[in-house]
């Protein structure tokens, strides 16, 4: 008889605890996905109103001749599962109001590739200059490039974001005349820069002050002291141990951040007049279009959710220390 191999079974090899710990956040993270679907379903369905509210010219059989035809007056959870459905599909469904009959496909679509870019390159940016400036001010403790980076820190933290891109616009739009001050579809690299930086500064703040802090943490535990009476260079301190565990940290702070900045800020295409996904957010709750608030609803989930998977996934990566022992997390 052959003896079957360590870690195998009768039906095969076994999978590893890596392929295990990734499949159980997958499950988790789309039984999560479908949980707050059927949860903003329902507040939609049994939110006051509908969506041909707005029209005063329509009479109650007008109304009620508009719900059978787009399947409002069909039961809540029939229509949650359909919808799911055709989801699955592709078919997100059609605007009632703010588009009639619009594809909500064509609507989002040049929407979310403006939104995603803005808030992507902020979120780099403010990442990028964020770690340097803290790793800058941990390494010059009590000096004035600590002092100077607390103070840039304080005020992007203090400071809204709408003061901020009023700011810039004043100087370096108004002024200087560097940058133009509403968006333009004819110059869209040029006129994303003002925003970008705007919304920039809160997470360039925040992942300095989380980079700063763990920094000096680990610069002062007993291992890298030990290490460095060892003779081990500070370089090599710095890079293979402080900094690796710092960015821990800052990615628990930095992802939430970031998928906040993709998702759009209404703020931000309000001053620079950017025709991104958060204003068509607002219009769409304003008007009860209900498919396309299901729809930015799905989007902004699926990114929330989507990153936190990645963030978990990375944890691993970054710090060998992580394991995954007997498929358990």
């Amino acid at each position: 008889m052959k003896l079957l191999a360590k870690g195998e079974g009768r039906t095969g090899p076994r999978l590893s605890p890596m392929a295990r710990y990734i499949l159980k956040r997958v499950a988790i993270a789309l039984v999560t996905l479908f949980v707050i679907m059927f949860v903003l379903f329902m507040l939609l369905s049994f939110m006051p109103g509908s969506p041909f509210n707005n029209e005063e010219k329509l009479t109650p059989d007008q109304v009620a001749a508009l719900r059978a035809h787009y399947g409002l007056d069909k039961p809540v959870l029939e229509r949650f599962f359909l919808y799911v459905w055709n989801m699955l599909h592709g078919d997100f469904g059609v605007s009632y109001n703010i588009m009639t009959n619009m594809p909500i496909s064509q609507m989002v679509g040049p929407r979310i590739a403006l939104t995603l870019t803005i808030g992507l390159e902020a979120g780099i940016l403010g990442a990028v200059v964020g770690v340097i400036l803290g790793i800058v001010a941990a390494l010059r403790e009590r000096s004035v490039w600590d002092t100077a980076a607390t103070i840039i820190a304080v005020v992007g933290v203090s400071l809204p974001s709408f003061v901020v891109a009023l700011f810039l616009s004043y100087f370096l739009g108004f002024q200087l005349k560097l940058f133009p001050i509403l968006y333009s579809s004819t110059e869209p690299t040029i006129s994303t820069v003002l925003p970008v930086l705007a919304l920039a500064m809160f997470p360039m703040a925040s992942v300095e002050r989380y980079t700063r802090s763990e920094m000096i943490s680990i610069m002062n535990s007993d291992f890298m002291l030990l290490a460095s009476s060892k003779g081990v260079s500070k370089t090599k301190l710095v890079l293979r141990h402080a900094l690796r565990n710092t960015l821990i940290s800052v990615i628990t702070v930095l992802v939430p951040l970031l998928v906040s900045l993709m998702s759009g800020s209404l703020v931000m295409e309000k001053v620079f007049s950017i025709p991104g996904l958060g204003s068509l957010y607002i219009q769409a709750i304003q008007q009860n279009d209900y498919n396309v608030v299901l729809t930015i609803s799905f989007i902004y989930s699926v990114m929330f959710i989507l990153a936190m998977l990645l963030v978990d996934i990375a944890y691993v990566v970054i710090d060998p220390r992580i394991r995954i022992a007997g498929g358990k997390d």
